[in-house]
């Protein structure tokens, strides 16, 4: 018998967003964002199906979660990227979004360890490593911002001192271009 997971110390709720794919996500790690705007502000966008964007997990200041798309199902986070030698992040990275804009303001303590509690499950279950974690610039240089560079070099620098720099399974011979038609020749992982 498994014993039961220990309590959250941050608050999540849920309100689900009609900007998604009911498509299977292949959960290969995470992609962070900010929203720019401010919490309540982000999740009545998520809402609107005119806005067709979406995240995974919105985080507030104060470390409070919302989960906008199930971690199954694809969530419209990343537009145009490329990752590890992939097109369509959306199709492989979970999207993360503080609320707010990190050049603004820096990203609270709170909402860093509230990443740190939403990453513990999925890295654990899908054996992430380090290498699996990426900002919104990093996908799509030149065309997206988010996080400010020193901010995302806090965040980065969490995760490392937090779960360390690999994990048991961080290699990628597992890893399969996802068979979904509508992607045909993507490369493997490196």
């Amino acid at each position: 018998m498994s014993s039961p997971a220990p309590p959250m110390a941050f608050r999540e709720f849920e309100r689900l967003s009609p900007n998604r794919d009911a498509a299977a996500h292949e959960r290969l790690g995470a992609l962070f964002h900010h929203s720019e705007l401010g919490f309540a502000e982000t999740v009545a966008r998520m809402l609107d199906p005119e806005s067709r964007v979406s995240y995974h997990c919105l985080i507030d200041l104060d470390g409070t979660r919302c989960a906008l798309v199930p971690d199954a199902q694809v969530a419209w986070h990343a537009g145009v990227s490329r990752f590890l030698g992939r097109d369509r992040c959306n199709d492989f990275l979970l999207g993360v979004a503080f609320a707010g804009d990190t050049y603004r303001a820096p990203l609270s303590v709170q909402q860093i360890a509230s990443a740190l509690e939403w990453l513990e499950p999925r890295w654990a279950q899908f054996g992430w490593g380090i290498g699996r974690i990426a900002d919104h610039r990093q996908v799509s240089p030149g065309r997206k911002r988010d996080l400010n560079p020193a901010e995302w070099d806090g965040l980065i620098g969490a995760i490392a001192a937090h779960f360390g720099r690999g994990a048991p399974r961080d290699r990628v011979s597992g890893l399969k271009s996802s068979p979904r038609s509508r992607r045909k020749n993507h490369p493997q992982f490196p």
